[in-house]
């Protein structure tokens, strides 16, 4: 599937200690502060905004939204394995922020941080991301880095369409 990655989008990473890292990102959508947020706090809209190639299936996607102490299982494939990845919902203050952190998966910690601010042209989306890899996987930190790399450009790309009004929701098979 081919997209377009917006002009304004930033990806950086950051190395903290061995084997811990923060990935951030932004872009400005032209949709308020409530309109951005509201979409995400449908967890079923994860699924349009994740690549295909990871396989992303939520074990049950319910219409309950995002809130905090909400808790979402899904599976996502990780080097041609399925991996069971299971986060909470932490730090929700709507419109501004929310925290989802790993409770089981592939890294040793992962805590994303989204942040929603109002700015002129509409609403600066911005994600922090630490994580911290398990000590066999530091070797291919390369490799896991073009892949978050990859994973949050497609994101920034869906959210680009759906703020645009040129969204088309996937197929779920």
């Amino acid at each position: 599937m081919k997209y377009q990655i917006p002009e304004d989008f930033i990806i950086g990473f950051e190395k903290v200690d061995f084997g811990t890292y923060v990935l951030k990102t932004s872009q400005t959508i032209t949709l308020s502060q409530e309109e951005s947020f509201e979409f995400f706090k449908d967890p079923c809209n994860l699924f349009e905004i994740t690549p295909d190639w990871l396989d992303f299936r939520m074990t049950e996607c319910s219409n309950t939204g995002v809130y905090e102490g909400a808790e979402f299982e899904y599976f996502i494939k990780v080097f041609g394995a399925r991996i069971l990845w299971r986060s909470r919902i932490i730090d929700f203050n709507p419109p501004q922020r929310f925290t989802d952190v790993q409770l089981i998966g592939p890294y040793r910690k992962w805590s994303h941080l989204h942040t929603f601010d109002k700015v002129s042209k509409g609403t600066l989306l911005s994600d922090f991301v630490t994580y911290q890899l398990p000590f066999y996987a530091i070797p291919f930190h390369a490799i896991i880095k073009r892949q978050l790399a990859d994973i949050f450009s497609y994101r920034a790309a869906r959210i680009s369409e759906w703020a645009s009004g040129n969204f088309k929701r996937k197929t779920y098979a």
